[in-house]
């Protein structure tokens, strides 16, 4: 058995990253065609082959397309380099294994969240010396952090670290978030890093293939000939990019005598509390507190209150699942329910889309202020994802569940969420009550 590899530059630039001593986490982004899976199969026959007895995961979203593309990549590696099935490994297509010849072996595996299984207990105990995820774009970063969390075996005895690769092209969420944007500001950890793909980079592809990237819409060019990460998909957003970034030097906006609060709950410890303070449309103060019982959150929005002289009925607290309660502490403040009926019988199918599609409306005609920034990042973020949903269907107006936003940035939109809520103080005007 004879192995030549021919690999590019950029996927000697990988290999280079999976065989040091410091890197735990690879990911290998950009445009299609650039040998990204290619290169992720080859490190795992690599491994396999050096290591004896040890074991690697291959992911993706759907085992069906990891079975239809990936592993069919993985054959085709094998035959260029003359490692035979039957003789030197064998794919059990009912286990899903690929066991080679010395022990060494390569677990096949489904990595999408299931709604019957959101912790991936499918993934139970199992030990792993590394792992290669294909189409990591499709994966939420919960998987992604399970997986990583079984990358323990053989490591000492074989002399390695925990190893993880990903592959994907780009994509605004928790990959734009976690990997690519702290390496464009020279933020990533050492433990990680990212490296650009493109499909110039590979000399065996066929030219029709760079021919017919090139027909594609604009936004689909960007992302697989150029393998831009800083594509714009402006068509379903609600919040004009430019317009979020203003929300933070927009000092001309006057702050009013009128106070409010608007609270987003955290459900079960599991998501922050946030907590924005506003004067009229100008944000002063945005606090955030995590795994705060009802009690002492409640002591917490009251003291605030004081604070900054605003009423009860200028609180709105998100009523659902554990706000109710402290919505019942808090008499006097209004409840927010975000799939209750939107107000005025207008054309939105849930008050939660209402505030928001107005919310959006007043920020991207440069009407709020957030004059506290420490959350800015997070803040930009959120707002970015919030997405018109179906609107080539004669709907009622939605925006995409906030399942879908995690997916995209890896956490709830606790901050877009508290902000979005002011407005059922706007749209939902009573009488005031006052303290005491």
């Amino acid at each position: 058995m004879e192995i030549t590899p021919d690999f590019t530059r950029t996927q000697r630039k990988a290999l280079t990253y999976l065989t040091d001593n410091t890197t735990n986490e690879l990911l290998f982004g950009g445009g299609a065609g650039g040998g990204k899976s290619y290169c992720g199969c080859a490190w795992l026959i690599i491994n396999c082959l050096q290591y004896k007895g040890t074991r690697y995961l291959m992911g993706r979203s759907k085992l069906d397309a990891l079975k239809k593309t990936t592993l069919n990549t993985f054959f085709e590696v094998c035959a260029s380099w003359e490692i035979k099935s039957g003789v030197h490994y064998n794919f059990n297509a009912q286990s899903n294994i690929i066991k080679f010849y010395n022990g060494s072996e390569v677990m096949l595996k489904d990595l999408f969240l299931y709604p019957s299984d959101p912790n991936f207990d499918s993934l139970g105990s199992l030990e792993l010396t590394g792992a290669f995820i294909d189409e990591a774009n499709q994966i939420t970063q919960k998987a992604k952090n399970i997986v990583l969390s079984r990358l323990r075996y053989k490591l000492d005895e074989n002399n390695l670290i925990p190893k993880l690769l990903l592959t994907c092209n780009p994509a605004k969420n928790w990959l734009y978030s976690e990997w690519y944007i702290p390496h464009k500001q020279g933020k990533l950890t050492t433990d990680k890093q990212f490296l650009k793909s493109l499909v110039t980079d590979n000399p065996n592809i066929s030219k029709h293939y760079i021919t017919t990237l090139k027909k594609l819409d604009n936004i689909t060019r960007e992302r697989l000939l150029y393998g831009n990460w800083e594509y714009e998909n402006d068509e379903n957003k609600l919040f004009k990019y430019d317009s979020i970034i203003n929300l933070f030097t927009n000092d001309f906006i006057v702050e009013e005598r009128e106070t409010f609060l608007s609270v987003d709950v955290a459900r079960f410890g599991k998501d922050s509390s946030v907590i924005c303070v506003w004067k009229g449309w100008v944000v002063v103060d945005i606090i955030k507190h995590t795994k705060k019982s009802i009690t002492e959150l409640s002591d917490i929005i009251l003291e605030i209150a004081k604070q900054y002289n605003v009423t009860r009925s200028n609180i709105v607290v998100d009523e659902d699942g554990v706000g109710g309660g402290l919505k019942d502490v808090l008499k006097g403040s209004k409840g927010f329910i975000n799939n209750s009926r939107a107000i005025g019988k207008e054309n939105y199918i849930n008050l939660k889309a209402q505030c928001y599609y107005k919310f959006a409306d007043k920020v991207n005609r440069a009407l709020v202020y957030i004059m506290d920034n420490k959350y800015k990042d997070k803040i930009i973020q959120e707002l970015e994802v919030v997405q018109m949903k179906d609107i080539d269907k004669d709907n009622k107006l939605s925006i995409i569940g906030k399942d879908k936003i995690k997916e995209h940035i890896g956490r709830s939109p606790d901050f877009a969420d508290a902000l979005m809520m002011r407005m059922y103080l706007e749209i939902n005007k009573t009488k005031i009550t006052y303290f005491g």
